[in-house]
């Protein structure tokens, strides 16, 4: 079955659909579906074990979301299949992050997240532990004879000094993927969607990943943290942060290897797994250089 079929087959439609791809998706295919009455967004995928990826926590966070009145509603559910509410908007970028004004509009809705979303969550939660899930995915390159294997040392050494460093955890209830494309802007407010990765974590795991997948500038890095937490910022804090932005940052790596050989979706992780080991290598000197 296609997925225009199964589109199709959902039968919450009045009247003719039209069907059209949303393009831009590394995890999942999105479309946006129009009848009659209304359009709606349309996610189709299913579990991704080995990325931790559970539908029904996404679910449930979608919801959660929604009622936070930060994201879309949802409209129709079904095993493999969000459909979502369109919201009219566009999608920011890495360039609109680095203004400090449009970084500041996104900080209530971060915020807000990591403190709301959970009064709202019903049923089982997920955790997402950036260590434990950089091991995780070492122990499956090892396992499956990666030609990434020879680089597992020198991650997991790096794995250890940098969750001794991050430490203590404040948890709240995480994001976990901070791209700029899931924050939407409607011309009046914003909203924040995708919730493949969300489950309790700290928050200076988004905060770090919001600055190491839009590679914003120290400066601003520095004005974020004041901002989101209303305090100066202290040198255990800027330590704490930088470490997490580190594992964040050694996360997409692997995430990226890993989809090289177990993604179908047409993107090119080889050069997506480049880009983001040499950002972890400069992060990670940097880091070295404060301690």
């Amino acid at each position: 079955m296609t997925p225009e079929d199964r589109i199709h087959a959902l039968g919450i439609w009045h009247g003719p659909v039209e069907i059209e791809p949303i393009t831009g998706g590394i995890t999942n295919r999105n479309y946006l579906v129009k009848d009659q009455r209304a359009r709606r967004v349309v996610r189709l995928g299913d579990d991704i074990p080995i990325h931790h990826i559970s539908r029904p926590n996404e679910l449930a966070a979608s919801i959660a979301a929604h009622a936070a009145g930060l994201s879309p509603a949802v409209i129709h559910h079904a095993p493999g299949i969000l459909v979502l509410d369109f919201i009219e908007s566009r999608a920011l970028t890495a360039a609109d992050l680095q203004d400090e004004q449009t970084l500041q509009r996104t900080l209530p809705l971060i915020r807000a997240c990591h403190r709301d979303i959970a009064r709202h969550f019903r049923g089982q939660a997920m955790i997402f532990w950036v260590f434990h899930v950089i091991r995780d995915y070492a122990a499956n390159f090892a396992s499956a004879g990666s030609g990434y294997a020879p680089l597992l040392p020198h991650f997991l050494e790096k794995t250890e000094r940098l969750e001794a460093a991050a430490g203590p955890f404040e948890i709240g209830f995480g994001h976990n993927d901070l791209l700029a494309a899931n924050f939407l802007d409607d011309g009046k407010r914003l909203w924040l969607i995708d919730w493949d990765y969300a489950g309790f974590n700290t928050p200076l795991f988004d905060l770090g990943g919001l600055a190491s997948n839009n590679e914003l500038p120290e400066a601003t890095e520095r004005m974020m943290l004041e901002s989101y937490f209303e305090t100066p910022l202290t040198l255990d804090l800027w330590r704490r942060y930088r470490a997490m932005k580190c594992a964040s940052l050694l996360r997409e790596t692997l995430w990226s290897m890993v989809s090289e050989t177990h993604s179908t979706i047409d993107f090119d992780y080889a050069a997506y797994t480049a880009e983001n080991l040499a950002r972890f290598e400069r992060a990670y000197k940097a880091f070295e250089q404060d301690q």
